[in-house]
């Protein structure tokens, strides 16, 4: 019971850290426990604002317009995460942009808490593409498929750190990285790849794991060029950019689309 117990302890302090549908707080003796252990909750995490999306999405496409579908199920999407993964992206545009390769410049403007240009340009870029590919989305048979997207994105994250290095001594992540099992993460990934595999037709499944391959070796790269290592905004811009970017590969299918 007791392994049981702790398991759904780790998983109420994902939810309670990505998201914000915790219907209770946790008490901050009880998320120090469950810390480490949280990360390996991340997919499902994902997974439960996946299935939040779907039946937003089932709802308003059956009632309204698609545009104003794909707009409701964004602002429920930005919603339900309090925009936590969209501050990484916008830290991340304006230190790699202002930095101009120098690493302690970079790392000062990642703790800047005002927003640059660069920040607001890429939010509102950010989001205008994840709407307009939700439209198309939405517009396509297998539109359901959204509910993968956000699980994907949150399976990266575990990976990340097992594969790249934690620079932020003092930030979040440090207790996450510290607890790390690698036993479990490999666990986890395995479950989320066959749940795909039995879920999507094999040519989704290829395309998305190409993309989804892309973009993490492109960040990792990115991350190590001007950090040599990662940060917690740095790990919220990689589950923004393979959002956008497996939401754009859903959208973009060849015959997806109903006429």
């Amino acid at each position: 019971m007791k392994p049981i117990l702790r398991e759904w302890r780790a998983f109420l302090v994902a939810m309670q850290f990505l998201t914000r549908l915790s219907f209770f707080r946790l008490p901050q003796s009880a998320i120090h426990v469950a810390w480490s252990d949280s990360l390996v909750w991340y997919p499902a995490v994902g997974l439960v604002i996946g299935l939040i999306l779907w039946l937003v999405g089932a709802v308003l496409v059956a009632t309204t317009s698609l545009f104003l579908a794909a707009t409701l199920v964004l602002v429920v999407w930005v919603a339900i995460t309090g925009a936590l993964h969209l501050d990484g992206v916008a830290d991340c545009a304006d230190a790699w942009v202002g930095g101009l390769g120098d690493r302690q410049k970079v790392l000062r403007i990642l703790k800047d808490p005002r927003c640059g240009s660069m920040a607001v340009v890429s939010l509102i870029l950010l989001l205008l593409t994840k709407l307009a590919a939700l439209q198309l989305l939405l517009a396509a048979p297998r539109w359901w498929e959204i509910v993968v997207i956000p699980l994907a994105a949150r399976s990266l994250v575990p990976l990340a750190f097992l594969t790249s290095d934690y620079i932020s001594v003092s930030g979040l992540g440090s207790g996450l990285a510290e607890g790390l099992s690698p036993r479990r993460v490999y666990v986890v990934l395995v479950t989320v790849i066959l749940g795909l595999k039995f879920s999507l037709p094999w040519q989704h499944l290829v395309l998305l794991a190409l993309v989804t391959t892309f973009i993490f070796m492109s960040w990792r790269r990115a991350c190590y060029r001007r950090l040599n290592g990662f940060n917690g905004d740095c790990a919220g811009a990689l589950v923004e950019l393979t959002e956008v970017g497996l939401l754009l590969c859903l959208a973009l299918l060849p015959g997806e689309v109903s006429v």
